[in-house]
């Protein structure tokens, strides 16, 4: 039985799509007299069956060969296209990760969005997201990844707009699914370009070919560039970090995906394809750079951030920036270390503030406060996701940064430096938030903030636990690094950040210190607030050089080519009338008009020939 899980372990991403197409008539109200609701207990039934067959389907591929399936699906002009997939216990155990969240996820929907109108349509797409990650885990070809990354993207932007009649739901909807498609745009470009100097897209064959590839160091450089663009997009890097922040104006359900697996998906491809990008060095480096720039901008920025949603998109989109950095330096096993406790934690810190934005009349943690004694399971739950997110032992990123910092030691220790202020700074903001929310006195705002029912602490619990032993099955599986063989010195500075961070910020916000705490200079704290004015300035580049390229493409459309139509058609209305008084019923008149035409017509045709026949017969 065991056996024939694994061999059919395929079918996984199948059971996520039928529950999303059973959903379907419960979306437009096809299905009126029993509610909206079978649509959920459906699709929580199909991501059950699929956790279970993924999570059987791992215990008999652990410490065995990865095994391949083709499927044929088009071949033609040369150009054969086959959907590869790759089993193997790490691409399983990503499909666990993917459906165990999804179905906490689906049970912490039936508490949030209770008395939601969009609740068929809702767990629909959460089916198509399920779908697609599982199918991107197991794919093992860069063009079906693709073709599955824009279908995630076609998912994040319909999910996002799920309250369609919400000007700023519209507005986010469309910006995050824009920004995504830039990064989407370069990657197709790098898909095909990759095409044309390895020929083939199979992950397995790619790497075999970049072990002794042929080709020019400037043309790998910019296919490289152009394949790493997407994942950019993806993991919400800069300068195309801005999408995760408008995709909080959809439902917290949705964000407990798209924080945790979903931003993860582009590091899943960027891991795919480390052989390739290590052919050029400006390509690791670049990646390298943005990991930078991106784990300590965005670190930097959650401080500022006043907005529940907001704090922790910053610190997903810092913590993929320490992903972008293993993946840079080749270290693929600490990235998808890095991505698994990220995901885990990262799904348990939503879930705490979700049921605050259910069942609070704000979003802004200056006038939150006091929610500690009204809400103490969401707190205990808010502890251990920022534990289970900074270094912090023995839960499970203390672990995974330790791995990451360790491997840079010797080779980097610039970047060791990077790693321990990121932790630092991500140890400041995830503690100013705890205290801004469940600290101090109850205000205004939050003193009627009950904790929440049943099925949204259910799910929390559940996480809440995972998190916590989280080491002991890493342990259980070999997958901790040996402490015995780990640089000490680099494990005290880990922990030394972590305290010092959370002790730093505990006493402002903990304490008797009046809020909101500011920056002494102020041009300091708006830049930050503002999100280093990235949204200005994509208004004075991209924004503003599209707009006028448009405004010349109308000027064009309207002048040039509404010109030579409405010339053409002026003459065509001038001649037929000039024609109508020429009207006379004599056929011979009207033979030797066409005639004349027909003569003037070839006359100017023939025109250039006639100047070189005459010079012939002069000469």
């Amino acid at each position: 039985m065991a056996q024939f899980l694994l061999e059919t372990v395929w079918l996984v991403p199948c059971y996520a799509l039928i529950g999303g197409l059973l959903a379907i008539p419960w979306s437009p109200g096809i299905i009126r007299r029993t509610g909206p609701r079978p649509a959920g207990y459906v699709n929580l039934i199909m991501t059950f069956l699929a956790l279970v067959h993924s999570a059987l389907a791992l215990q008999v591929s652990w410490n065995q060969a990865p095994q391949e399936i083709f499927i044929p699906w088009l071949s033609t002009a040369g150009l054969n296209l086959t959907l590869s997939l790759e089993i193997s216990s790490v691409n399983i155990g990503a499909m666990v990760i993917v459906t165990g969240l999804n179905w906490l996820a689906q049970i912490f929907a039936i508490g949030y969005m209770e008395m939601d109108w969009g609740w068929g349509r809702f767990y629909s797409l959460l089916g198509l997201f399920e779908g697609g990650l599982c199918a991107l885990a197991l794919c093992n070809n860069l063009f079906f990844s693709y073709v599955i990354l824009e279908v995630l993207t076609l998912g994040t932007y319909l999910l996002v707009g799920l309250w369609f009649s919400q000007p700023l739901v519209v507005t986010g909807a469309r910006d995050a699914f824009l920004t995504k498609r830039v990064g989407d745009l370069f990657l197709l470009m790098g898909v095909l370009g990759l095409w044309t100097l390895s020929g083939t897209w199979n992950y397995t064959d790619l790497a075999q070919w970049a072990a002794n590839p042929e080709v020019d160091p400037t043309v790998i450089t910019l296919v490289g560039l152009a394949l790493v663009a997407g994942p950019m997009g993806k993991c919400a890097q800069f300068p195309l970090h801005l999408w995760l922040d408008e995709a909080m104006e959809g439902p917290v359900p949705s964000t407990i995906l798209r924080n945790s697996v979903v931003v993860a998906s582009g590091a899943w491809v960027l891991i795919k394809l480390q052989p390739v990008l290590t052919l050029s060095p400006v390509v690791s480096s670049f990646i390298v750079a943005i990991g930078v720039v991106t784990a300590v901008g965005a670190s930097l920025i959650a401080i500022a951030q006043i907005d529940v949603k907001r704090c922790l998109s910053y610190s997903v989109s810092a913590y993929m920036g320490l992903v972008f950095i293993a993946v840079g330096v080749q270290q693929d096993e600490t990235a998808l270390l890095l991505v698994l406790t990220h995901a885990l934690a990262s799904a348990l810190l939503v879930m705490s503030t979700g049921g605050i934005v259910w069942n609070s009349i704000t979003q802004d943690v200056t006038q939150l406060g006091g929610l500690w004694t009204r809400r103490p399971i969401s707190g205990l739950a808010f502890i251990v996701g920022t534990f289970g997110l900074i270094g912090f032992p023995p839960l499970g990123s203390f672990w995974a940064l330790l791995k990451l910092a360790d491997g840079l030691w010797q080779t980097s220790p610039w970047l060791v430096v990077v790693v321990i202020a990121v932790n630092l700074l991500t140890s400041v903001s995830l503690t100013r938030e705890f205290g801004l929310i469940f600290g101090g006195k109850a205000k205004p705002m939050s003193e009627r903030s009950p904790e929440v029912h049943w099925p949204m602490v259910l799910p929390m619990m559940i996480l809440f636990g995972f998190v916590l032993h989280l080491p002991l099955v890493l342990e259980s599986l070999s997958l901790l690094p040996n402490w015995a063989t780990l640089n000490k010195d680099v494990a005290l500075l880990l922990i030394g950040s972590s305290i010092v961070g959370c002790s730093i910020s505990g006493v402002i916000y903990l304490g008797n210190i009046p809020k909101p705490v500011r920056l002494p200079w102020q041009g300091l704290q708006n830049l930050l607030a503002y999100d280093f004015y990235t949204p200005k300035l994509y208004r004075m580049t991209v924004i503003f050089s599209v707009a006028q390229l448009s405004k010349f493409a109308d000027m064009i459309d309207r002048f040039v080519v509404d010109g030579i139509v409405n010339f053409v058609g002026l003459f065509s209305l001038l001649g037929g009338e000039g024609l109508k008084y020429s009207n006379n019923g004599q056929t011979q008149f009207y033979a030797f008009t066409v005639l004349m035409a027909v003569g003037i017509l070839g006359a100017w045709v023939t025109w250039p020939f006639w100047g070189v026949n005459f010079l012939s017969l002069i000469y």
